[in-house]
């Protein structure tokens, strides 16, 4: 049964489509933020933001955008999961968190078995964890750890390229024998890997990291895995891409989409009082906004278990799990359909924003 609450009180469903057709119409520039939706979803709320002139950012953009920087100012090597896991003989883990942000990475790159022995890999497998929080640091069996606080890691990368390029590096003997050891593991690796996640890192450490991978393939060949964010972060960066030619964080109050990762920053938008209505959608675990401002008028999208106190609530399902939905998946790097693992009859965000625009288009809030 589809719920729908407006200020903490039951409402009619169709009584909340009309509801939200009229604040987001009667909105000077209205925002479609959150985003944690499947590829569907993704697509019906950047209709739904082009049609109202307004602006869309996803609830990952952060992370999203600090990879998306060093891809098109640096350039960027990165390859898939599963041919990370077959083929990788050295594996190189960056920052902490990791398996916070992909709780499934050991065990699909082959991390939490012991080092193997086969024919691709005629010596055991190499791994390194650089920086890991807490138990990460026990988790791979046989793992060389370098502990490193996330301020540290870019300057723990320099040093690296540094030895690697045969530069000196103004440390002691004894880090410079530990550095050009791991060195000398990254130049013999037959296929490295390079694993991280933005979630914890900034730009210039994940530039340093490529910038390292790109002197690396001078002599051997090494590529990298990027952890994509979390709530259908990478598939609707993809959905915004072909569908406007830029990620999150798009505007279409001219009439055309604009990209520019600071006006169109959801929190900054609310908070300066530029956005006058605000779209949430939170399908996969209903993550509550962090901007600050509590008076703008709220449409919230999200399950049943996250309803608001405050503003108007409809209930969706959650993707891949009441309805059958695509999303990207980590392991391939590619759009894959996930059935519903408990299926219900909450409809889905792209169904409950075809609700909202098909009252915007019959203007029945007037």
């Amino acid at each position: 049964m589809e719920t729908a609450t407006l200020e903490g009180k039951a409402i009619a469903l169709g009584d909340a489509y009309r509801h939200a057709a009229k604040i987001l119409s009667g909105a000077a520039f209205p925002l479609v933020a959150g985003l944690g939706a499947d590829v569907a979803g993704a697509r019906a709320a950047i209709l739904l933001a082009e049609r109202l002139k307004g602006a869309f950012d996803h609830l990952a953009s952060r992370e999203t955008l600090a990879d998306i920087d060093v891809k098109r100012s640096f350039g960027m090597f990165t390859t898939t999961a599963n041919e990370a896991r077959l083929r990788g003989d050295c594996v190189v883990l960056i920052g902490p968190g990791l398996t916070r942000a992909w709780p499934g990475m050991l065990e699909r790159l082959a991390l939490a078995e012991p080092p193997r022995r086969g024919a691709q890999a005629q010596q055991p497998r190499k791994v390194i964890w650089v920086g890991p929080e807490g138990e990460e640091a026990n988790a791979v069996p046989g793992a060389k750890v370098i502990p490193a606080s996330v301020q540290e890691l870019s300057g723990v990368l320099a040093a690296w390229r540094a030895r690697f390029g045969g530069r000196p590096v103004s440390l002691g003997a004894e880090k410079v024998a530990l550095i050009d050891g791991l060195v000398e593991t990254l130049r013999n690796a037959r296929f490295g890997v390079f694993v991280w996640s933005a979630s914890t890192l900034d730009p210039l450490v994940i530039e340093m990291l490529q910038g390292l991978v790109i002197e690396l393939n001078a002599t051997t060949r090494f590529t990298g895995v990027h952890i994509g964010g979390r709530s259908g972060a990478s598939g609707v960066t993809q959905a915004a891409g072909w569908m406007t030619g830029f990620p999150p964080r798009t505007g279409f109050g001219r009439g055309y989409p604009e990209h520019d990762p600071w006006r169109f920053e959801s929190s900054r938008l609310v908070d300066s009082g530029e956005a006058d209505a605000a779209l949430w959608i939170s399908a996969f675990d209903g993550e509550k906004p962090t901007w600050s401002r509590a008076d703008i008028p709220l449409i919230t999208l999200a399950p049943a278990q996250a309803a608001p106190s405050r503003g108007l609530f409809i209930e969706v399902g959650q993707p891949g799990v009441t309805h059958d939905s695509v999303l990207m998946s980590q392991e391939t790097g590619g759009m894959t359909l996930r059935k519903a693992s408990a299926p219900t009859d909450a409809p889905s965000v792209a169904q409950a924003i075809g609700a909202i625009m098909a009252e915007v288009s019959e203007g029945a809030w007037r």
